[in-house]
C-alpha cells in the first residue's frame, strides 16, 4: 500500500522559504543538507540523490515551484516546500549511466535564499565545490549510495531515485482541487491555464463518451486532444535508420507523417507518441544523445535500450496536455519522426526547462 509522507513532516519556519521564480538560491553545504534527512537518506520521502552533491555551493536561479508533479503512472501530483533549479538535471552518475536526464527536486530545506535573490532572471558565477570532510564521504558512502538500489524479494535489482519515490514524497491532486490552479500561476501563464483547463475538461468527457457512448455521439471517436492517431497494426510499424549523433541538426516531421508510422495505442515499435510532441511537429533541434539505458521509475527497473531512441536539446513536455506538471522530461523520439537537416541558420525548439 502506497504511504504518503508528504504531509507528515513539521519544518521549521527557516526551512520554508516560499520561493519564487527567478529568485536566487544557494544550496547548502553537504554537512547541513545531510542533517536535514532521515536514517534512508531522504526528506519528506524525497531522497537527497549523490548526483546532488556537485551543486553545494552553487547559486542558481529558480526555475518554477514543483508544487505539482507526476509520477511513472501519470497521476498528477502535490508536492510541498520543493523547486526546480535552472539546468539541473540528474547525470545518472550514481545510477549506474540512466540517461533519464531527470530534472532534479530541491527541498527548501536544502537551499537558502541568497542575498541578490530578488534579482530576477539572473544568473551567478559558478562556485567551486568544496571536498567533503570524512563525516560526509562515511555519509555518503554508508547511506546515499546504498540507498540507489535494492533488491526484491525475487533477488532483482532495482533503483532508487528522486523518481521512482515521487508517489512516497507527494499525494494524489484531484482535479477539483481548485487551490492548485492557484499555485500553476506561478510558473505558467493564465492564458495556458486557462487553456489547459478547457482542454482538460474536454479529454475527461471524451472518456467518459468512450466508455458510455456508442460510437457514433463520439466527437472524433472518443479520442483526447491533440487527437493523436495511429492506424497500423501492432507490431507492423516503420523504421528508418539515421545513425543521429549529439550535435546533429533535425527537423521534426508533421504530425501527420508521423501519425502514419503509429500503431492504434500510437506507437512505433513500442514506443509511445504524446499529445505533448505533436506541439513540437515541424520544428528544429539538436541532437542531446542517443539513449541506451533508463531507469523505468515506475518500477525501477534499468531498461536497456536496442532499438533507436532520441533526445533532443531544450524539447521538452511543457504539460499543455498533464495539468501543468513541471518535470519537463525529454520525449523520446525515433529516427523515423526525424529528418536530417545539413545546416540551418537558428534552432526554434524552444528550451523551458533544458
Amino acid at each position: 500500500m502506497e504511504v504518503s509522507t508528504a504531509t507528515q513532516v513539521s519544518l521549521p519556519p527557516q526551512q520554508v522559504l516560499d520561493l519564487k521564480p527567478g529568485e536566487l538560491a544557494r544550496v547548502r553545504s553537504a554537512a547541513e543538507i545531510f542533517a536535514t534527512l532521515d536514517e534512508r537518506g531522504m526528506l519528506d520521502g524525497l531522497p537527497f540523490m549523490p548526483e546532488m552533491l556537485k551543486f553545494c555551493g552553487r547559486t542558481l536561479p529558480v526555475t518554477q515551484r514543483a508544487d505539482k508533479t507526476c509520477a511513472g503512472d501519470g497521476v498528477v501530483r502535490r508536492m510541498y516546500n520543493t523547486v526546480h533549479l535552472q539546468n539541473v538535471r540528474c547525470d545518472g552518475s550514481a545510477h549506474d549511466g540512466c540517461q533519464a536526464a531527470c530534472l532534479m527536486f530541491w527541498k527548501e530545506a536544502w537551499l537558502e535564499r541568497a542575498e541578490d535573490g530578488s534579482r530576477r532572471n539572473g544568473s551567478a558565477p559558478k562556485a567551486t565545490p568544496q571536498p567533503l570532510g570524512e563525516e560526509e564521504q562515511a555519509y555518503v558512502a554508508e547511506t546515499l549510495q546504498p540507498a540507489t538500489r535494492e533488491a526484491t524479494e525475487a533477488d532483482d535489482l532495482r533503483y532508487r531515485c528522486q523518481a521512482t519515490d515521487i508517489p512516497s514524497a507527494s499525494e494524489p491532486l484531484r482535479f477539483r482541487q481548485a487551490d492548485q490552479y492557484v499555485r500553476d500561476a506561478q510558473n505558467w501563464s493564465v492564458r495556458k491555464i486557462v487553456r489547459g483547463l478547457i482542454i482538460e475538461i474536454f479529454n475527461l468527457w471524451q472518456g467518459f463518451s468512450e466508455r458510455h457512448l456508442p460510437e457514433r455521439l463520439r466527437i472524433a471517436g472518443g479520442r483526447r486532444y491533440p487527437f493523436v492517431a495511429g492506424k497500423l497494426d501492432k507490431g507492423k510499424t516503420p523504421s528508418e535508420k539515421l545513425d543521429l549523433r549529439p550535435g546533429d541538426l533535425v527537423r521534426i516531421k508533421s504530425k501527420q507523417e508521423i501519425e502514419a508510422t503509429l500503431d492504434t495505442t500510437s506507437r512505433n515499435r513500442g514506443l509511445s507518441f504524446d499529445g505533448e510532441m505533436s506541439n513540437y511537429c515541424g520544428r528544429t533541434a539538436r541532437v542531446r544523445a542517443r539513449v541506451n539505458r533508463l531507469i523505468e521509475e515506475s518500477t525501477g527497473e534499468m531498461v536497456d535500450i536496442k532499438s533507436d531512441c532520441i533526445i533532443l536539446e531544450g524539447v521538452v513536455c511543457a504539460a499543455d496536455y498533464h495539468r501543468f506538471c513541471t518535470r519537463a522530461i525529454y520525449p523520446y523520439w525515433r529516427e523515423i519522426w526525424l529528418e536530417k537537416v545539413d545546416s540551418a541558420p537558428h534552432e526554434n525548439a524552444s528550451c523551458a526547462g533544458c
